[in-house]
């Protein structure tokens, strides 16, 4: 015969009693079952960055889904490597003062005069801060390693770089990357496959972290030359054309960092409407002892003698060639922007020039043909114009001669690259276009993949 179990309740109907007959029971119960499914269900991870111009918001990475086809781990690296620099912003470069750069995780001062709080005054070479703070609130974060395909190591290489270009001691201008190098070769995830998933994002020019023994040294340290970082994926602003293989190019960061599908299409729509009354213009300073800049002043010559150019010649400091709503005054009024090499083959005008819906002319296809081609058509015919240096002082004639129904075709192909080459606000939330930070996560965990 089936034991049979005592129980305080011996049918439904008992129980109802108890519960209409002392409240208190029920309350008593409710609590208890509240406190349980509290305790013990995990509760997704969060994440609040403060960030002036925007609205301060908390966020769950559950807010977008993850489109890379991998998780990514974030180190959280000891201070040194990344938030402790901040601390000495005064003198993160020997060139200016870098305290209002590196305000807003990365994104630099607000300029309500734009019209929206997406707009900040980000300087050209923080592009690893704004990485760094997209990632932690990435819907492909994870925070168990055991699940990640990708690993993030989010040091601030550029910032330290520039603050030791006049360091002498060079041992002393290497000793922050040996470091590096060391802490991560000790952990657990960096041993399962030697760093092969491990990546960094920089956001200066690699020649600045590939000091050579032989060659001009110019304050670069050899943190893309060590070992054990060739091995890692490296994301920079600009790669090393024939010594970059695990090198790959991101963009400069530029001003606009929306928060939102609408403000994207907005700012979209608007630079297909602008009107371009100026068949080309020119921002840029001039350069001396530089060979592959020389045919700046080719340009600055052409563009002055032109009455269809709209040039802006920048001096040190000059507002007009550092203002948002300046630079992109003149680039959204052209149809075509000339965009020739400076102190090194890229420049972040590339990226306002795009911003501004208006068509990049190069003079050297290490300007964005063999550094972006994670971020850019393969056909550049289809968004750019290649003119030859010894061309450059017939570029009105090799302009004139592209026909217009073509010239449209390029400047909407320009425009629906705007979201593939802008940082978004680290607060996204939305479910928007992919932004650079989400196509290079979709791009590594891909060579990631490849390589096993």
């Amino acid at each position: 015969m089936a034991t049979k179990y005592k129980t305080p309740f011996k049918d439904r109907d008992a129980q109802l009693f108890i519960f209409s007959k002392h409240p208190f029971y029920l309350f008593l119960f409710l609590v208890t079952w509240f406190l349980l499914l509290f305790y013990c269900l995990p509760a997704k991870k969060t994440a609040t960055l403060r960030i002036s111009g925007s609205d301060d918001q908390k966020l769950t990475t559950a807010s977008r889904r993850c489109t890379a086809g991998a998780l990514v781990y974030v180190y959280e690296l000891p201070e040194k490597f990344n938030a402790g620099l901040l601390e000495d912003c005064r003198n993160l470069s020997v060139y200016t003062d870098m305290c209002p750069h590196v305000a807003n995780r990365g994104l630099g001062q607000p300029v309500p005069e734009m019209g929206s709080p997406s707009w900040y005054a980000t300087h050209q070479f923080i592009a690893e801060m704004i990485f760094h703070a997209r990632a932690e609130n990435h819907p492909c974060r994870t925070w168990d390693p055991q699940e990640a395909a990708l690993f993030y190591v989010p040091f601030y290489g550029g910032l330290h770089a520039s603050s030791k270009f006049r360091e002498p001691d060079l041992q002393a201008r290497d000793a922050l990357a040996v470091q590096l190098v060391e802490y991560l070769s000790q952990q657990p995830a960096w041993q399962r496959n030697q760093g092969a998933d491990h990546f960094l994002a920089l956001g200066r020019t690699a020649w600045d972290f590939m000091r050579s023994e032989d060659g001009v040294d110019f304050g670069a340290n050899r943190l893309l030359r060590l070992p054990r970082v060739l091995n890692m994926s490296v994301l920079t602003v600009e790669r090393h054309p024939w010594e970059g293989s695990n090198q790959h190019g991101i963009p400069y960061a530029s001003y606009f960092h929306p928060s939102t599908l609408d403000e994207m299409v907005t700012w979209q729509e608007r630079m297909r409407s602008s009107p371009r009354p100026f068949l080309f213009s020119f921002v840029a300073g001039p350069r001396k002892g530089v060979d592959k800049a020389a045919v700046r002043d080719v340009i600055f010559r052409h563009c002055a003698e032109s009455t269809q150019c709209h040039h802006v010649k920048c001096s040190p400091g000059a507002p007009e060639c550092h203002e948002p709503n300046r630079v992109l005054g003149v680039l959204s009024r052209s149809i075509f922007c000339m965009q020739p090499p400076g102190d090194s083959f890229t420049r972040r005008s590339v990226f306002d020039s795009v911003l501004a819906g208006c068509i990049p002319v190069f003079f050297s296809p290490h300007t964005a043909y063999t550094q972006y081609e994670w971020y850019l058509p393969s056909d550049h015919e289809e968004y750019s114009v290649y003119i030859a240096e010894e061309k450059a002082g017939q570029i009105e004639e090799e302009l004139l001669k592209i026909p217009a129904d073509k010239v449209e075709r390029m400047r909407a192909t320009v425009i629906d690259l705007i979201p593939r080459l802008t940082y978004a606000h680290p607060n996204t939330t939305d479910a928007w276009l992919l932004d650079a930070v989400d196509v290079a996560l979709e791009r590594l965990a891909k060579h990631v993949r490849s390589r096993f």
